[in-house]
């Protein structure tokens, strides 16, 4: 066993390897712009999070269940009267998002190379299956990965499993990403250490506060500063 107080890392992937709410943001956008003649914007954002907040037991995370919400969306807000044209153009932005390109973030390349065969790196994101597959083949940043977890959601449990699964368990083990809810707050709990990278456009159902008390709590700029922190890690 490595006297190193980490063996295995794991890193979140939407808003924390590369930008996703960004292009949601952008979708809903146009979302509310089909629905102008019927609410206002600010309105169509109110019901399509509520929405979207009803149906993540039913749908789960990302772009399909995102879809589903705008089109419920629609025919609440319109009363069931909105034309097949908006439905058609709601189904195809949500094409659009399931082809929407990969843009790393800065660091996250430098960062993994870094890490990579010194600890096992794993990938823990939610979301579509396909979507997640496909971003993480475009983004280039899949042979720094010992191993992928695509999962429905982040708990303790979950945290759990997989750190068992690829290491010594939770207390040797570090989940790095920018949802304290989904990243950091579930892992910490876990056991592991919790390292939170903050972003901008973070969506709003992953805020909760800073778990500042724990002791395994970090909280980084950016990615360029994960290899001297896990470098300068104390058990």
């Amino acid at each position: 066993m490595s006297n190193r107080p980490v063996s295995v890392i794991g890193f979140d992937a939407d808003d924390t390897l590369w930008q996703n709410e960004q292009y949601y943001k952008l979708t809903e956008s146009h979302f509310r712009s089909l629905l102008s003649a019927y609410a206002e914007g600010d309105h169509v954002s109110e019901r399509l999070l509520e929405a979207e907040k009803r149906n993540l037991a039913h749908y789960g995370f990302g772009i399909k269940g995102f879809t589903l919400s705008m089109i419920e969306t629609a025919l609440e807000i319109t009363e069931g009267r909105a034309p097949s044209s908006v439905i058609s153009e709601i189904l195809a932005i949500g094409r659009d998002l399931l082809g929407h390109p990969v843009e790393c973030l800065p660091h996250a390349r430098d960062a993994l190379e870094a890490l990579a065969g010194k600890y096992f790196l794993v990938m823990i994101t939610k979301g579509d299956l396909f979507d997640q597959e496909r971003k993480l083949a475009q983004s280039g940043l899949g042979d720094y990965f010992d191993a992928v977890e695509i999962v429905s959601d982040k708990t303790a449990t979950t945290y759990r499993r997989i750190f068992g699964k690829h290491g010594e368990g939770p207390e040797r083990s570090m989940m790095i990403g920018n949802s304290l809810k989904s990243d950091i707050v579930p892992a910490i709990a876990a056991g592991a250490w919790g390292v939170f990278v903050p972003h901008e456009l973070t969506w709003v159902l992953e805020h909760v506060d800073k778990p500042t008390e724990a002791p395994r709590f970090c909280e980084i700029p950016d990615l360029g500063h994960v290899p001297d922190l896990v470098a300068n890690l104390k058990g």
